[in-house]
C-alpha cells in the first residue's frame, strides 16, 4: 500500500524543468520525449513551448533585452503556477540572459516550488547545421539579426542542475538523463 501512496504523491508533485540553450539545440525535442515518458508514469505534464508562448501569451514583444526578459518572466510565472498545482512544467525556452533565469528561479524558491535548470549545451556550429527553423540561414543571408548565440548574446548557465550535450547523445539518452535527475530529486 505504501508504494501506491508514494506513487500517487509523486504524480501530484509539480516542478518546473527549464531547458535553456541555443536555437536548434534540441530543447523542445528532449522536452517532448521526457513528457511522453512522464505521462506514461501517470504524471501531469505540460510543455511550455517558447514559440507557442510568443504567439499566444507574448505576442507583440520583440527581441530586445527588455522584451526577452518580459517574455521569460511571463513564462516563469505560468510555469510556477502550473508547478505549484502539481504539474511538471517542461519549459524549452532559450532564456538567453542569466539574470532573467535567476529571477524565475527565485520566484519558484519564494513559493517553495521545485525548479531545475537544464542547459542543453549544443555548440552553435551543430545548431546552425540542424537549423530546424531556418534561423541561422536567414541570419547568414542578412534577412534577420539578433540571433541568440550568433549576433546576440547567450549567457550559458554557470551551474545548471544538469548539462546535456545533445550533439553527443540521442534524444532518448538526453531524456533518460533528465528523468534520472528528476528521480534523484524525488520528482519522478
Amino acid at each position: 500500500m505504501t508504494g501506491i501512496a508514494e506513487n500517487q504523491e509523486n504524480q501530484v508533485t509539480g516542478a518546473t524543468i527549464w531547458l535553456t540553450g541555443l536555437p536548434s539545440a534540441g530543447k523542445t525535442t528532449i522536452a517532448y520525449e521526457l513528457a511522453g515518458r512522464l505521462r506514461e508514469e501517470g504524471h501531469r505534464v505540460e510543455v511550455l513551448d517558447g514559440d507557442e508562448i510568443r504567439e499566444f501569451l507574448s505576442s507583440g514583444l520583440g527581441f530586445s533585452r527588455a522584451d526577452r526578459d518580459t517574455n521569460v518572466r511571463r513564462i516563469g510565472f505560468l510555469a510556477e503556477l502550473l508547478s505549484r498545482n502539481g504539474v511538471k512544467a517542461l519549459v524549452p525556452v532559450i532564456a538567453p540572459y542569466a539574470d532573467s533565469r535567476e529571477a524565475v528561479r527565485k520566484r519558484h524558491g519564494a513559493g517553495g516550488t521545485a525548479y531545475l535548470e537544464v542547459h542543453v549545451a549544443t555548440p552553435v556550429e551543430v545548431c546552425s547545421v540542424r537549423d530546424v527553423k531556418g534561423l541561422y540561414a536567414k541570419q547568414a543571408a542578412g534577412e534577420i539579426s539578433g540571433l541568440t548565440g550568433v549576433d546576440d548574446p547567450y549567457e550559458e548557465p554557470e551551474s545548471p542542475d544538469l548539462r546535456l550535450e545533445s550533439h553527443t547523445q540521442s534524444v532518448q539518452e538526453s531524456a533518460a538523463a533528465l528523468h534520472a535527475l528528476l528521480t534523484e530529486r524525488g520528482l519522478a
